[in-house]
């Protein structure tokens, strides 16, 4: 499949409201940069995740502990959103401040080409949520952080979706939890993400209590049971996310070629050249090129132009 140099973009927000509208869990796998984005989306995915786990670690090579800032999120957000025509959603974890950070926070993502934001009630520095050492804000200040990102949305009149995430189950029990992601859906949230409930029932609890679209997080080796997505669909979750499947596949095929070139070799395990070559668009600017009369990249002259 060859990919367009640069993707046409729609509304992303526009997108997924549609999607949410109609059956079925919408799947949303993990990218962390612009490649990643372009093989999903290669791949036939409606929507695409872009998660903190996962750029810390491709950009920073840094634990998910709050040390990527926003800057540098919002910029790998920028870059990846552009290389793709899939709606994004956009980890923006707590807001990066108090309500009136999340709220510039929130247009900072927009304006990169976000179609969902994510914000959670995490204490700062957070941690990844399906690790030991959470801690959460109380709940008005959770609540007040969704509440500035609606309202500056709806001031703005901006086309971008809220995903309202706790980690209160871990240390303030998951009745507490509940409560709380259904607290924001009453704010304004779009989606609400009550993250690592441990078993399947509560996991139907969160669907049958809480107003709104649920999201599930599919975390391997994570605290929450692995369910299909027909499962999710069964439950009553409206998009599962898959946040680091890409970046633990990845990291092990990588490994192993390290290896192999450690040694001298290179095994036939692999995307031939010219199929990276098409998945970033190369061909397409060929042709773009050939176009436009640029003689860099135009074909040269036969052997029997020179001839008289």
């Amino acid at each position: 499949m060859t990919a367009a140099l640069f993707p046409e973009r729609s509304s992303g927000a526009a997108t997924l409201r549609r999607r949410l509208a109609e059956p079925g869990v919408l799947i949303a796998p993990g990218c962390f940069d612009a490649l990643t984005a372009r093989l999903l989306e290669a791949a036939g995915h409606e929507a695409i995740f872009c998660g903190g786990f996962s750029v810390a670690a491709s950009r920073l090579g840094l634990p998910d502990v709050g040390l990527l800032s926003y800057g540098e999120m919002v910029d790998q957000v920028r870059t990846t959103a552009a290389a793709t025509s899939l709606p994004l959603i956009a980890d923006m974890d707590t807001g990066y401040g108090n309500p009136i950070n999340a709220q510039r926070s929130l247009l900072g993502f927009q304006q990169a080409g976000a179609a969902c934001v994510m914000i959670e009630d995490q204490r700062w520095p957070k941690r990844c949520g399906h690790t030991s050492g959470k801690q959460v804000v109380d709940r008005p200040e959770a609540v007040s952080r969704v509440r500035a990102c609606v309202e500056v949305r709806d001031r703005h009149g901006l086309d971008i979706l809220i995903m309202a995430r706790t980690d209160a189950a871990a240390g303030e029990g998951f009745d507490e939890a509940l409560r709380r992601v259904d607290d924001f859906a009453a704010a304004g949230a779009d989606l609400t993400f009550l993250e690592a409930p441990e078993s399947e029932s509560q996991m139907a609890r969160n669907c049958a209590e809480v107003r709104g679209h649920k999201v599930a997080n599919m975390v391997e080796d994570g605290l929450t049971p692995w369910l299909s997505p027909a499962e999710l669909t069964e439950i009553g979750y409206s998009v599962v996310l898959y946040p680091v499947s890409l970046l633990l596949h990845g990291a092990r095929a990588m490994g192993r070629a390290a290896e192999q070139l450690r040694l001298g070799a290179s095994d036939g395990d692999r995307a031939p050249f010219d199929e990276v070559r098409s998945l970033v668009g190369w061909p397409a600017y060929e042709d773009e090129s050939a176009r436009f009369g640029d003689e860099a990249t135009s074909p040269g002259p036969k052997e029997s132009d020179h001839k008289s």
